[in-house]
């Protein structure tokens, strides 16, 4: 109790029947009920209570989207190219172009 003020029971409005007869319809209370501390938080204004379903079921449904994402993956990384189907060569490898002595050289025509 706070200075003699009874705080009901923690329940948030959402779980109320939505077709009782309410004196507030939007907030689902009477009038004169007192409200909870909490009321920011257990209103109809506050973010809505994730109930689809349990979290078992999501930790599955996650698990399977991972699965089948890696095994898509998997059954692709064998038949997707590494590199050009054909590796060009350029006459002298670019030497000159890509900068000169000590620098990383394309493949040269002798190399193909």
């Amino acid at each position: 109790m706070n200075g003699g003020y009874i705080n009901p029971p923690a329940e948030k409005r959402q779980f109320r029947d939505p077709y009782a007869d309410w004196w507030d319809k939007q907030e689902r209370r009477n009038y004169g009920e007192p409200v909870h501390e909490d009321n920011d938080i257990l209103g109809m204004f506050s973010p809505e209570e994730y109930t689809h379903f349990k979290p078992g079921k999501g930790a599955l449904l996650l698990g399977t989207f991972v699965a089948t994402v890696l095994g898509l993956c998997t059954a692709v990384y064998p038949y997707y190219p590494d590199k050009p189907s054909a590796p060009r060569a350029f006459p002298g490898g670019l030497d000159i172009e890509l900068g000169g002595e000590g620098t990383l050289h394309a493949i040269s025509e002798d190399e193909r």
